[in-house]
């Protein structure tokens, strides 16, 4: 299974647990995510429009396939409130095999 279907996380922050929530069962429940973590409140600071922003916002962390990286990426882009959306993808080089399979079974 290892082989045929690469497992990616995909990473994203939002402004407020309603719309972390919102998104997260919109993604699981299309397949387009095996899981999406909902982490704790942070502190974001960073550039934008010639000016520097203090925001506090939720990461969330979805597992998916490389696959469905596309079709998730737009989905997401209705979804989220953001002029520029966070949409970054890390492969997974390694993981249990079981629960690797479960995402491609899960976001099949």
């Amino acid at each position: 299974m290892l082989q045929e279907v690469q497992v990616v996380l995909v990473l994203t922050t939002v402004p407020d647990d309603e719309s972390a929530e919102t998104i997260a069962r919109a993604l699981v429940d299309e397949k387009l995510a095996a899981c999406v973590n909902i982490l704790p409140p942070m502190v974001s600071i960073y550039h934008w429009n010639d000016g520097v922003e203090r925001d506090v916002e939720r990461q969330l962390v979805m597992k998916t396939t490389l696959a469905r990286v596309p079709a998730l990426e737009a989905r997401l882009k209705t979804l989220h409130e953001y002029e520029l959306p966070e949409f970054i993808v890390l492969p997974v080089t390694a993981g249990s095999e079981e629960y690797l399979a479960w995402i491609a079974v899960a976001t099949g």
